[in-house]
């Protein structure tokens, strides 16, 4: 049982955290994708929050539970893992090390902020150049608007042949 006086401090658990990886990408962790909120201690409970990468994402429990599993086994026997919808996840809470580590991973990171393209671009059907994350050519087609998983969309580089997954500006 954590008591008030043995319990760790919120910087440890995000380490803790740190180390808990996305089902789906296991090469990020839910910090790296910005889906861990929060974390507070309220008494001598801590509360971890939680925001999906969109409301139906089907890898929210797992991540939940992952959370809750490493975290108990770091002795944290009084916690939960709440849920927060509002506001809305975007890839802008990706950090700059998930980015790095995604594209590392073979995903072409987000291009953009959530804002997307300006409406400038979007008026002349400007198309996105998505680097190729295994060569960095630029020099890339989109094969599909749906990859691996609804948050990605299927690419291939033209100059070194391989298909890859980008990560949608969400």
């Amino acid at each position: 049982m954590t008591s008030s006086l043995t319990r760790p401090d919120l910087e440890q658990i995000r380490t803790w955290l740190e180390e808990v990886p996305d089902p789906e990408v296991p090469a990020v962790s839910v910090m790296d994708l910005g889906i861990v909120r929060d974390v507070q201690w309220s008494g001598d409970d801590l509360v971890v929050a939680i925001t999906p990468t969109y409301s139906g994402c089907p890898a929210t429990s797992v991540i939940a539970l992952d959370i809750e599993s490493a975290l108990r086994a770091k002795g944290l026997d009084r916690l939960r893992v709440e849920r927060r919808l509002s506001p809305p996840w975007t890839t802008d809470w990706i950090s700059a090390e998930g980015r790095r580590k995604l594209e590392a991973y073979g995903i072409a990171p987000p291009a953009e902020n959530a804002g997307g393209p300006s409406v400038f671009d979007r008026l002349l059907r400007k198309p996105l150049t998505i680097a190729c994350p295994r060569c960095k050519s630029e020099n890339t087609a989109r094969i599909s608007e749906f990859g691996s998983t609804p948050c990605k969309a299927q690419y291939r580089c033209d100059d070194c042949l391989e298909p890859f997954d980008y990560f949608k500006c969400i």
